[in-house]
C-alpha cells in the first residue's frame, strides 16, 4: 500500500513534470552529402559543407524551416552572431532552423556556394516528414555575405532532378521565402562589397559572370515572397545594395517589405543591444505571420 504523504509526492512530481516546458534538443550537425562533396578541393573540415539543426521545444508539425546562410564576406562564417543567435530566434517561433556551414573563398568560388545552399533546401524538402517540417514552408535566411547567397538560391533555382538515384536531388531548391539582412547584392555597382565579389568570383572575373550574379538583375516573378533588413548607416555593404534589391523584387510583382534604420553599422545580427534595432525581428515574426509562413 502507498503511503498518503508518499502519494502526494509522485503526484507533485507528475504535476510539476507536465508544467515544466519541454527541453530544447541538442543541436545536430549533418553533411550535406555523405560522400565527397561535388568539387571538393580536399578533405578536411572546410570541405564538408553541412547543416546544424536547431529544433524547437514543440516539434509538433507541420512547422516552417529556414535554413540560414551566416555571413562573412565569402571567406569565414560568423556562426554565432548570424547563425546560432536567429536559430534560437526562429526556435522560439516554433520555427525549425537548419545552419549552413557552407564553402568559402578563395579556395571556392562560384557555383560551389550556391551549390551548398541549393543542396541545403533539397535536403529539409526531401527530409521534411522526418523532421515534421511543411515542404511548403521552407525559407532562406541570409545576413551580408549570406544574403547574397540566400538571394542567389531565391533567383537560381530548379525544381529537381526527378531521375535521380538520389532523394535530396529528387527535390526542389527553391526556397519558399527570403529573409535578407544587410545583404550583398551588386557585384557590378560602385556599392560592390569588394571582399566579397574577390572570394566569390575571383580577382579578374569576367564583367558577365559579374552581372550574372549581381542579384538585382536576376529577379523574376518566380522569385519567392522576401522580407528585407538594413540600416543606413551601414558603410560596409551600403542600403543600396538592399533598396535595389527590393525594387527588383517590386518591378516583378513579388511580395516584398524592407525595412532601413536610421542608426547601425554593419554586422548587428538581431540587433538585441540596440534599443532601435532589436525591433527588427518582432517585424519578421509579424511579416511571416501575416505572409502564412507561421501558424
Amino acid at each position: 500500500m502507498i503511503r498518503p504523504l508518499l502519494f502526494l509526492t509522485i503526484a507533485a512530481t507528475v504535476a510539476a513534470q507536465q508544467r515544466a516546458p519541454a527541453i530544447l534538443q541538442e543541436p545536430q550537425t549533418i553533411r550535406l552529402w555523405t560522400d565527397r562533396a561535388p568539387g571538393a578541393a580536399g578533405d578536411d573540415d572546410p570541405d564538408k559543407p553541412a547543416l546544424t539543426i536547431y529544433m524547437p521545444s514543440d516539434t509538433t508539425g507541420p512547422m516552417t524551416a529556414v535554413v540560414i546562410a551566416p555571413g562573412g564576406g565569402y571567406g569565414r562564417l560568423s556562426m554565432n552572431l548570424e547563425g546560432r543567435i536567429p536559430a534560437n530566434f526562429l526556435n522560439s517561433l516554433g520555427v525549425a532552423a537548419f545552419v549552413l556551414k557552407y564553402r568559402l573563398g578563395p579556395k571556392y568560388h562560384h557555383p560551389v556556394e550556391l551549390g551548398d545552399a541549393q543542396r541545403a533546401i533539397r535536403m529539409v524538402r526531401a527530409r521534411a516528414a522526418e523532421w515534421h517540417i511543411d515542404p511548403n514552408r521552407i525559407g532562406m535566411m541570409g545576413f551580408s555575405a549570406g544574403g547574397h547567397l540566400a538571394a542567389s538560391a531565391s533567383t537560381h533555382f530548379d525544381s529537381g532532378d526527378a531521375n535521380s538515384a538520389d532523394p535530396v536531388e529528387r527535390a526542389s531548391s527553391r526556397p519558399d521565402f527570403a529573409v535578407l539582412c544587410y545583404p550583398v547584392i551588386t557585384m557590378t555597382e560602385a556599392w560592390t562589397h569588394q571582399g566579397s565579389k574577390t572570394n566569390l568570383l575571383g580577382d579578374s572575373p569576367p564583367l558577365e559572370l559579374a552581372r550574372s550574379m549581381s542579384m538585382e538583375t536576376q529577379v523574376r516573378s518566380t522569385t519567392p515572397p522576401t522580407f528585407i533588413y538594413q540600416t543606413n548607416m551601414d558603410t560596409s555593404v551600403p542600403a543600396e545594395n538592399a533598396v535595389s534589391y527590393y525594387l527588383a523584387l517590386r518591378k516583378a510583382g513579388v511580395p516584398a517589405e524592407i525595412h532601413v534604420f536610421r542608426n547601425g553599422p554593419h554586422g548587428t545580427g538581431l540587433g538585441m543591444t540596440d534599443p532601435a534595432l532589436s525591433a527588427w525581428p518582432q517585424l519578421l515574426a509579424n511579416w511571416m505571420r501575416v505572409s502564412g509562413f507561421l501558424k
